[in-house]
């Protein structure tokens, strides 16, 4: 294992205490659509607070590129009926989970379990590949990143369901 990885590990382990964020997600009452709002914590908090949750299964946040997305793809896996993930917000720096997770769907992973193309400095996926490959056939990504705006995401989703 090379120094900058135990640096970051650590880095992480420090955020946590530093900076807790005990908000990863709410569930809505939809089946077919979701949203990550990847590290945008107030977007999170305004969609959750909003209607659209009778339309949304869940709307999460995304803060890696490794565990974030081995999460993702054991949730959406377990949830068949769930067919959109709507990504907005803002992408973490240095970690790039959103463009990962794009990768993830166009490219797949490389023999190794990396993801491939992505800009994203450590994209290990752990879950088995047959999770990879159901997620990869059960997921359509709608790539709304950059994009805070509630009116904007709320149509997206009624379109889609």
């Amino acid at each position: 294992m090379d120094i900058k990885f135990r640096l970051e590990q650590a880095a992480g382990v420090v955020c946590k205490v530093i900076y807790p964020i005990s908000i990863s997600s709410f569930n809505g009452r939809g089946t077919q659509v979701a949203v990550c709002t990847l590290s945008s914590m107030t977007l999170l908090r305004k969609i959750s607070s909003d209607a659209i949750m009778d339309n949304l299964l869940i709307v999460g946040r995304l803060f890696s590129e490794n565990k974030g997305i081995d999460q993702l793809i054991e949730f959406c896996t377990k949830h068949p009926s769930l067919r959109y993930l709507i990504l907005c917000g803002k992408d973490t720096n240095g970690h790039y989970p959103a463009d990962a997770l794009i990768n993830l769907i166009r490219l797949g992973l490389d023999e190794n379990k990396n993801i491939i193309g992505t800009k994203a400095p450590r994209p290990f996926i752990k879950c088995r590949a047959t999770l990879v490959k159901k997620f990869r056939e059960q997921i359509e990504l709608v790539d709304m990143r950059d994009c805070y705006d509630l009116k904007k995401i709320i149509e997206m989703v009624n379109d889609l369901t």
